[in-house]
Order: structure tokens, then C-alpha cells, then sequence
């Protein structure tokens, strides 16, 4: 016969109950966290998606009219004029120019800015610094532009013979200015997640700090940083507002910084005032050039993060 009391036996069957019930309220609140998670990202996806459709069906009917030979393999790019030619290179020309400059800005000034917040900055400079260089990334891109309009390219102007009023340099220095914060902020997460072991292996061989960051840190950081380089390459070549202010509207094939240049994202800019018939073959373009941007930007993303998981992997 069991010797417990029917209060004690009461009791155990309340706080079993209480327990089953905390079991399936836990679960649904799992359940439901897990709904709204899944949610959230087929919301991204399927947002994806729907911008890819909608380009490259609005871009298709282009070629129909325009061959790929002609739009791939021309060095002229003038579809609003009488005689038109479809050349898409002095777009890209222009947008890899500026976009080269900018990453010569960015790299160097990011890297060296992460080094010094990850190995040298004391944890009170380091609160301090980081945020304030991040200020960089919440400035307007039309205050950028303008600012590269109006004081850059002036001041380069009296140093550099024969710089235009609208060059690639001036844009392509100020988008340098702008991306440092995105290459700087990865960077030094990634140079701040290096184990401290490894830094203290490299001392123990007597090994100076300037050559552990050169031959340990940063070869232990290289997936992050080629990572962060990455991210700031896409978002100089999808930049809009500075290169259509400073850049100038020429779809001019050079590889001469102080000329003016058109890049695709400041062509798509031109085109989108509305003066441009819907329908047109003029009109398609914008497509066709935003496919060809999207295209570029994605292989970009796929290089970096397959060079970044070789990396991990070596």
C-alpha cells in the first residue's frame, strides 16, 4: 500500500499537469518564433526573386531588338540619339574606373583603420572610434556628391593639369571616403575574433607585433576581410547619387580618371526623369543595363564568398 498521503499524491499530479501544460505553452512559443522567423526570410527571398523576374522580363525584349554581338561587342553607347548605338561598354568601362578608384581609397585607409581598432586602440579608444568612424556610412550619398562636386574636384583641379569640372577621379576618391566604415567595421570584427593564442604563440617565438599582425592576425582574418572587401566592391559599383552628380552624364570609354564618365547606375539615374516613352526600345534599356548590373554584382557576391569558404576551409 502506498504511503502517501492523498494531499502529498494531490499535489504531485498538480505540479505534473503544470509541467505538461509549461511543455506545450513553450512549444507553441516555439512554433510560432520558428512561423515568424521562416516568415521573415521567405519574405527576402521571394522579394529576390520577384526583382529578378520583373528585370529580366522587362530586359528580354531588348534583345529582341538590339543582338547581344551589338550591345557586348559596340564601344558606343548612344540610345537617345538620332543615329543609336547600344555598346554597353562605356558604361562599364566607367563604373569599373570609378569603382577601382574607390576600393584604392577604401582598402588601404579600412584595413589600416581595423588594424589599429583591433591590435593597438585601447578597449575605451575603441568604443570611442569605431562608432564615429561609422558616423561615415549614415552621411547621404547626395551630400557625398556634392561635396566631391564642389570642394574635391576644385581643390584637385589646381594640382592635376587638364581634370574636368566632371572626372571619375573626384567621385571615385569621396565613394573611397564613403565605403571605409563597411571595410574598416568587418575587418576589425574579423581581426577582433582571431584567438588571442594565436597572437601569444607568435610573442612566444619572439616575434615583434607588426610582424604578428603581417604573418598571424591577418592571415587568420583573410575570409572576413576578403568578405568585407567584397560587400564594399558591390556597393561602389551599385552607387548612384555621387557619380551621377560628379561623374558627369558622357558615356565616354576611357580609362583616364580626370575625364568624364557615365557609369550604369548614373545612365539608369538619366533615364528615369520620365521624358522616355514606356515601351521604347530607349526605354528597355534601363532593363538591359540593370540585368547586366545585377549580374555583375551577384558574381561579385558568389566570388567573395567562395573565395571566403576556400579560406575557412585551407
Amino acid at each position: 500500500m502506498d504511503g502517501a498521503s492523498p494531499d502529498s499524491r494531490s499535489q504531485s499530479n498538480r505540479r505534473a499537469l503544470s509541467d505538461i501544460r509549461g511543455e506545450r505553452a513553450s512549444g507553441l512559443r516555439e512554433r510560432v518564433i520558428e512561423g515568424g522567423l521562416f516568415a521573415c526570410a521567405a519574405a527576402s527571398v521571394l522579394t529576390t526573386l520577384g526583382i529578378v523576374v520583373v528585370l529580366f522580363m522587362e530586359a528580354i525584349p531588348f534583345f529582341f531588338d538590339v543582338s547581344l554581338l551589338e550591345f557586348f561587342g559596340s564601344t558606343q553607347w548612344t540610345p537617345l540619339y538620332a543615329d543609336a548605338n547600344f555598346g554597353v561598354w562605356p558604361l562599364v568601362g566607367g563604373t569599373l574606373l570609378v569603382t577601382v578608384i574607390a576600393i584604392s581609397v577604401a582598402l588601404p585607409f579600412g584595413l589600416l583603420a581595423a588594424i589599429y581598432l583591433s591590435e593597438y586602440a585601447s578597449e575605451r579608444a575603441r568604443k570611442i572610434f569605431k562608432p564615429m568612424l561609422e558616423i561615415l556610412a549614415g552621411v547621404p550619398t547626395i551630400v557625398y556628391g556634392y561635396f566631391a562636386l564642389v570642394f574635391v574636384t576644385p581643390l584637385l583641379q589646381q594640382v592635376i593639369p587638364g581634370m574636368g569640372g566632371f572626372n571619375a577621379l573626384s567621385p571615385g576618391i569621396v565613394m573611397g571616403i564613403m565605403i571605409i566604415p563597411m571595410i574598416s567595421s568587418l575587418s576589425e570584427d574579423a581581426l577582433h575574433a582571431v584567438p588571442d593564442r594565436l597572437r601569444e604563440s607568435s610573442y612566444a617565438l619572439g616575434i615583434n607585433r607588426i610582424q604578428t599582425i603581417w604573418y598571424v592576425t591577418l592571415p587568420a582574418a583573410r575570409s572576413g576581410i576578403v568578405a568585407a572587401t567584397t560587400l564594399a566592391v558591390s556597393r561602389a559599383i551599385g552607387e548612384t547619387m555621387i557619380v551621377a552628380i560628379a561623374a558627369g552624364q558622357m558615356a565616354n570609354l576611357t580609362m583616364d580618371p580626370r575625364e568624364s564618365v557615365q557609369t550604369m547606375t548614373a545612365y539608369i539615374v538619366q533615364l528615369s526623369t520620365g521624358d522616355v516613352p514606356t515601351g521604347s526600345l530607349e526605354y528597355q534599356t534601363l532593363f538591359a543595363v540593370g540585368a547586366l548590373l545585377f549580374l555583375m554584382t551577384f558574381a561579385m557576391n558568389v566570388i567573395g564568398q567562395w573565395f571566403a569558404r576556400k579560406v575557412r576551409n585551407q
